[in-house]
């Protein structure tokens, strides 16, 4: 079975690091919230000036106040710092995020990045994704393999404007855990969703990509 939105989160949860500074982006990477895993200290940063979001509220804990940059109601750890948003983008172009989980609209064989605007579509700002990839050390990106009619979005070219180039080094969709290895500036295919096969996978994907003599399966 492919994995569901809640499933791509917690895989993506797993690369979290102890001590690490992570931003999450809108829609299904925000979820990545609430699966950092027991005991790791991990510190959320949202790009409208919070450091240290923690899990999203239960329904008595709604603070219409406390929102993250894509205005979900968020819930703050002890210990979290509020500042403007001009600090941090300064955090964020400064080196000091350790990694970003991204949706995105396409990614490139080559690792290239297409998530902030569909030509034609009214757009409210480019947001800070552009500003993520060039300065946070790890860039993953959690999507959905194809777009509606079964279009692949990992391709082996962007049709859509790109974000950034050469700034994805790691891929997950439902349908498995895509590693970029510089050395190849390839994608591998690492790991395979339960009862995926590779040819599944060929299938729904555009680009080009390399196979281990080993896959490993998703545990999640």
């Amino acid at each position: 079975m492919p994995l569901t939105r809640e499933q791509i989160t917690r895989r993506a949860a797993q690369e979290l690091r102890d001590g690490y500074i992570v931003n999450l982006g809108i829609g299904m990477p925000t979820l990545v919230a609430n699966y950092v895993p027991a005991g790791m200290d991990v510190w959320l940063q949202s790009e409208n000036g919070l450091l240290g979001m923690g899990p999203f509220p239960t329904e008595d804990r709604v603070d219409a106040d406390l929102i993250n940059a894509g205005k979900q109601t968020i819930t703050a750890r002890a210990g979290a710092a509020f500042f403007s948003s001009a600090d941090s983008f300064a955090m964020i172009r400064g080196g000091h995020i350790d990694l970003c989980i991204l949706g995105a609209m396409q990614v490139s064989q080559d690792g290239d990045l297409a998530n902030w605007m569909v030509p034609g579509k009214m757009v409210k700002g480019m947001g800070g994704a552009m500003d993520l990839v060039a300065g946070v050390k790890r860039v993953i990106v959690t999507m959905e393999h194809t777009a509606k009619g079964g279009v692949a979005k990992f391709v082996k070219q962007c049709s859509l404007p790109l974000t950034a180039k050469r700034c994805v080094h790691m891929l997950i969709t439902e349908l498995g855990v895509f590693e970029f290895l510089e050395d190849r500036s390839r994608f591998e295919l690492r790991e395979l969703a339960a009862d995926v096969s590779l040819d599944d996978v060929k299938r729904q994907t555009e680009a080009e990509f390399l196979v281990p003599a080993s896959i490993g399966r998703v545990a999640v």
